[in-house]
Formats: structure tokens, C-alpha cells, sequence
């Protein structure tokens, strides 16, 4: 049977290298805006929100593409889908002119207590079932193409009966949704666990990646942790370079979310992506040095600043 979506997928915009836009990195973000192609957004924090929060949001859909990734949907848990959360998400969604939303594949709530963490799932034919259900509706709601996400985990869940390829394999075959592929999350899932991470990308249906996570980890003990708070490592940008010479996709994505280094370094960062994704003529085709940084923005920022220490003072 043919798939919806890879048709869908193939008529979605191919974006380019995009950053997640942090209020922490706001100015900055919007000063550097000739070197970010798109910006992905946590939407749980702009969801029937307004004041600050909302006004950078407004700004940045007046510059950029951007793309939903959220942290609440927990998709494998054997609660209830939250249906005011999908009202709520699907108004932003339709708001803003996302062409893609997505979330991760695990569980992050129990008996209505929500948990803090994205949590591993069984990799077990009776999560398949229930996940894939799940997907469908999400998906039908929502009326955008939707895509799960590998998350690193650092125990395997009781209950294990599937290699994890298989397992996601056959959730995004049987629920027809898309892979956002975290590079990142492989590698450090390959560390801890003790597996080759390019055989592990390769059991994947590749043609079913939509958007690419690219990140830094730190070791802490015995583990290696994905902390989204240091500098990609050559062995994840050879894992980039490898999926992207397996398949094409739409958009790749830098994560930093804490202990945010000089911007220069980030604009570096990116600047890598996007060389190893111009095996993509899409990609080379993408560039924001014609859009103008949006000093407005920067100007109103700086002068709420300037506010709040006089006012402090």
C-alpha cells in the first residue's frame, strides 16, 4: 500500500540548517539572522501564552520558517492523549504555519503525573500497537504531517522483545508518520550501550526522516550524557554526513539548550551543517544572508533591559 506520507513528505519545504529558538539566545538570534535558515520552537512554551514570550514568537515568524517540537505529548503512555493539549497545540500549529510537527518517542506521564523526563519505552510488539494507535491520532487531529523522535536513554525498559531499529521501524511503517533523526541521541545511545551507530541508522527506514537533530553530549561517570550543552563532536557530524548520504531531508536543527558559549561559536557550528549538507543541491540553494537582521527586535530587547536596571537600581 503506498504511503501518505511520503507523498506528504514530498511536497513538505526542504528549509535548510535552523537553531531552537531560547530565550536566552533570542538577541542574539535575531541579530545573526542572515546565518539561520529556520527556527524550532518548544511549543509547550508559547501554548495560549502572551506577553514576552508571544511578542518573540510574533517576531520570528516575521523572519523565519518555523517548526514545532514538543516535550508533553508523551505519545507512549498508557494515559489518556490529553485532548486540551492538542486543542491548544493545533492552534499554534495552524497560528504560526508550521508544516511539520513533532515530538519524542517515550512516555513522560503516568496516571496524570507527569514525570519531568523523557522515558524509554519497551521495545515490545504491545507497545507497537499502542503507539501507533496513538500516532494516528495524533496525526488526524492535528491534520499536519507528525514526526517521533529517538530519544537517549540510558537503561532498556523490562519487556524488551524488539531491537530498538525494529521497534521504531514498525511504528513509523504501521502509524505512517515521519522520523525526526537525532544524530546525537544515536551516538551517545551507541556508547552507553555498546552498538555500531551507523548499522543502527542504517536498519532504519531512512526515507522517512524529515528533520535531523544535531547536539553535544558530555561524559559524567561511567555514562555519557546528551546535555545539548557542549560542542558537536566530529564522530556526530560523520553520522550527519552519512544519513544525508542515504537520504534527503527537509530540515537539520542545532540544539543547544544551556551553558550557551560566544554566538560565534554557534554561527560556526551551523556554518558545518550547512557545508555538509550542500551534498543536497535543495541546501545550496538555501541561504539567509538576504534576510536582514531584525533590529527592532534587537533595539526593544536591549531597552526592556535598560528598564529593568534602572528600575533595580
Amino acid at each position: 500500500m503506498a504511503s501518505s506520507f511520503l507523498k506528504a513528505k514530498s511536497q513538505l519545504p526542504t528549509l535548510g540548517v535552523g537553531l531552537g529558538l531560547r530565550r536566552e539566545l533570542a538577541t542574539e538570534t535575531f541579530a545573526h539572522s542572515s546565518s539561520i535558515d529556520w527556527l524550532e520552537i518548544v511549543p509547550e512554551n508559547y501554548m495560549e501564552i502572551g506577553g514576552a514570550a508571544r511578542e518573540r514568537l510574533d517576531a520570528a515568524t516575521q523572519q523565519w520558517p518555523i517548526i514545532s517540537h514538543g516535550i508533553n505529548l508523551s505519545i507512549g503512555s498508557t494515559d489518556e492523549l490529553n485532548t486540551d493539549y492538542l486543542k491548544a497545540l493545533k492552534v499554534l500549529i495552524e497560528q504560526v504555519n508550521i508544516p511539520w510537527f513533532s515530538d519524542h518517542l517515550c512516555f513522560t506521564s503516568f496516571d496524570g503525573i507527569y514525570l519531568q523526563d523523557l522515558l524509554p519505552l519497551p521495545f515490545s510488539k504491545e507497545a507497537v500497537k499502542h503507539i501507533v494507535e496513538r500516532i494516528k491520532r495524533v496525526q488526524d487531529f492535528v491534520g499536519r504531517p507528525f514526526l517521533i523522535e529517538n530519544i537517549s536513554f540510558y537503561m532498556h525498559m523490562p519487556g524488551c522483545e524488539l531491537p530498538e531499529t525494529e521497534f521504531m521501524t514498525q511504528i513509523l511503517e504501521e502509524a505512517d508518520c515521519g522520523l525526526l533523526l537525532d544524530v546525537n541521541n544515536v551516538y551517545v545511545n551507541s556508547l552507553n550501550h555498546g552498538f555500531d551507530p551507523v548499522q543502527f541508522v542504517n536498519q532504519l527506514p531512512l526515507e522517512r526522516v524529515v528533520q535531523i537533530h544535531v547536539a553535544g553530549h558530555k561524559k559524567i561517570g561511567d555514562y555519557v550524557i546528551d546535555t545539548h550543552g557542549a560542542a558537536v563532536v566530529d564522530p556526530v557530524f560523520d553520522l550527519l554526513a552519512h544519513v544525508l548520504s542515504k537520504t534527503k531531508v527537509n530540515g537539520i536543527m542545532l540544539e543547544r539548550d544551556q551553558n550557551f558559549p560566544d554566538f560565534a561559536e554557534i554561527i560556526a557550528e551551523l556554518d558545518r551543517i550547512r557545508e555538509i549538507a550542500s551534498v543536497d543541491p535543495a541546501f545550496q540553494q538555501l541561504s539567509g544572508k538576504d534576510r536582514k537582521p531584525s533590529l527592532e527586535f534587537v533595539e526593544s530587547t536591549e531597552s526592556r533591559g535598560r528598564e529593568l536596571r534602572a528600575l533595580s537600581a
